[in-house]
């Protein structure tokens, strides 16, 4: 029988406490009775305890990224990944979503349902204390933003867990951007706009091992800039954040057109804007 590749990217900051734990919890027998083979990545993020040891020690391949910063990481781990993957899957090192689950973010992929999948942690199980009062009600502002500007049927746009088809990710290399925690708004967006399916599953969120990274103000903020600029981001056009930036300040009509087109209020033909 001939195994499909699914290759997994862990991006890590210091996850000694839970990157053992994720390595470990991966199901390879399960994967391996349904028709597949593991390949394992931790980006390590400059880390300075034994993160890249356990992981090693694990059986996983370590990429060291020196520029801090989650989206730095996971793009230098996707860059990694084998040519013959078949499925590509993103999660975190902290133990707070569950590798065990893996099977259930590749299964839609396998059968053609979607292009791309996101662990929802709303949509699923939530351990006690795992998620903030601040940061859920933050993460259903943003959802709703994503659902209505940008027409993705997805529950859960600040999840850290995805599933793609290898070729997807291929495609979607190129324009990543996101330096930081704003990653994953930045992969929502340029996933939809580039034309591919994108659906939600439910899955289990607890508790992290260790210390949160996340400055919620500075990055909660950082998060929303991305969601707008994205709105005038075309696939063919490779512009560096800054001059997005530049083009929604000097162009503001624009910028405010591309927005009610998104939601539907605005028509091409229409004279308002």
């Amino acid at each position: 029988m001939n195994l499909k590749k699914i290759t997994i990217v862990i991006p890590c900051h210091n996850e000694e406490k839970g990157i053992a734990k994720v390595l470990s919890d991966i199901p390879h027998k399960k994967l391996q009775s349904l028709g597949y083979t593991v390949h394992t990545i931790v980006a390590d993020n400059n880390s300075t305890d034994r993160t890249a040891a356990a992981a090693r020690n694990l059986n996983a391949e370590v990429v060291f990224v020196p520029k801090k910063g989650k989206g730095h990481a996971l793009k230098h781990g996707l860059l990694a990944i084998p040519k013959d993957s078949d499925y590509v899957v993103m999660l975190d090192g902290d133990n707070t979503y569950k590798s065990s689950e893996i099977y259930r973010l590749i299964e839609p992929l396998e059968n053609n349902f979607a292009d791309c999948i996101i662990g929802s942690r709303l949509g699923g199980k939530i351990r006690d204390g795992a998620f903030k009062f601040q940061n859920r009600v933050a993460n259903w502002i943003y959802t709703f933003l994503i659902r209505q500007i940008y027409r993705a049927n997805v529950t859960d746009v600040l999840s850290g867990y995805f599933a793609w088809k290898k070729e997807v990710v291929d495609e979607l290399l190129p324009h990543i951007q996101s330096r930081g925690f704003s990653i994953e708004i930045d992969l929502i967006t340029k996933t939809v706009l580039l034309g591919k399916t994108i659906y939600s599953v439910p899955i289990t969120y607890d508790q992290r091992e260790g210390e949160s990274k996340i400055d919620s103000i500075r990055d909660g903020l950082i998060i929303l800039s991305i969601l707008f600029l994205n709105i005038i981001w075309k696939p063919n056009l490779h512009h560096s954040r800054r001059q997005i930036l530049l083009h929604a300040i000097r162009q503001p009509l624009t910028t405010i057109r591309h927005f009610f087109e998104r939601i539907g209020i605005y028509q091409k033909n229409s004279k308002v804007l």
